[in-house]
């Protein structure tokens, strides 16, 4: 199988230089170790079988498993028999630019925010595609694994356009297995989509909903009514999950120590940014640091 445009550095998997997104199939036996990666990956099972590991817990995998992971989340793999998974992996950077007004709506809102944001999904997201939902996202596979190594400058419009179209068809199966789907069929509040941007632009500061819903002229119950509905998390709760996901990404790609990047991400404290930390990824802002960056 061909060279994917990702590189490793120990434990942690990242995009090359210039790489916007890609998809390849690979096979996976036996173990693979635990690893995390800077960049959104959607898995699709397409043969064998094996056990995923995550902060989520354990599961089981099976032909039309979907697994949708947070740039930080670590994972690995365990038991595999002829495990063949599509891997589709996109920068992050996407979610702030092109693919940016998939946040308001409430299919791609749900695959890419609210679903792997919910408490007790810790960064993934995971449900089974039907075959003909698989069959339905082969094509748009195998489209961006043909564009894996095309110039970025001359494709760009094809790479999104393809993964567009990938992550609609899964986010009609996605919402559809909620046992509460039908929360997921209104469009995203307005002050709740900005209350979001609000908390992810400025994580250090030390906000309390009533500060919140006072920069959006709404009342606080208001806001946290609204907020948990479309979520499925209160205001702080969300704040905590973005904090960690920014966390992962300086405890590996800066040399700011660990108590700096508590400062950085609004938990100051360093015994509480432990804890914080922990809740979320299942290890200590230093463990997770020893384990997954280069120690170069």
């Amino acid at each position: 199988m061909e060279q994917p445009p990702v590189a490793r550095a120990r434990g942690l998997f990242f995009l090359t230089h210039g790489a916007q997104a890609y998809a390849g199939p690979y096979l996976h036996e036996g173990d693979f170790a635990l690893h995390t990666h800077s960049y959104v990956e959607v898995v699709v099972v397409i043969e064998g079988e094996g056990v995923h590991l995550s902060p989520a817990g354990r599961r089981t995998l099976q032909v039309g498993d979907v697994l949708v992971l947070r740039p930080g989340l670590w994972h690995g793999y365990e038991g595999c028999r002829q495990l063949t998974v599509y891997n589709c992996c996109f920068s992050a950077d996407l979610l702030l630019r092109e693919l940016a007004w998939m946040r308001e709506d409430p299919l791609l809102g749900h695959l890419l925010w609210r679903g792997p944001r919910a408490v007790d999904r810790k960064g993934l997201l995971s449900f089974r595609l039907g075959a003909p939902a698989l069959q339905e996202c082969l094509p748009h596979l195998d489209a961006l694994n043909a564009l894996r190594h095309a110039p970025v400058r001359l494709r760009r419009g094809d790479l999104v356009g393809r993964l567009t179209l990938l992550l609609s068809a899964l986010a009609r199966v996605a919402v559809v297995t909620l046992p509460n789907g039908a929360q997921e069929s209104a469009r995203t509040h307005p002050a709740v989509a900005q209350a979001m941007r609000l908390l992810e632009s400025r994580p250090a500061q030390p906000w309390t909903v009533s500060e919140l819903a006072a920069d959006l002229h709404v009342s606080a119950g208001y806001l946290a009514r609204r907020f948990k509905s479309v979520t499925g998390l209160p205001p702080m709760a969300y704040l905590s999950q973005h904090r960690a996901a920014m966390a992962s990404d300086l405890l590996l790609h800066t040399d700011l120590s660990v108590s700096h990047v508590g400062r950085e991400v609004g938990w100051p404290d360093a015994n509480l940014f432990a804890r914080r930390f922990r809740a979320h990824t299942g290890m200590s802002p230093s463990d997770y640091r020893r384990r997954f960056m280069d120690a170069s």
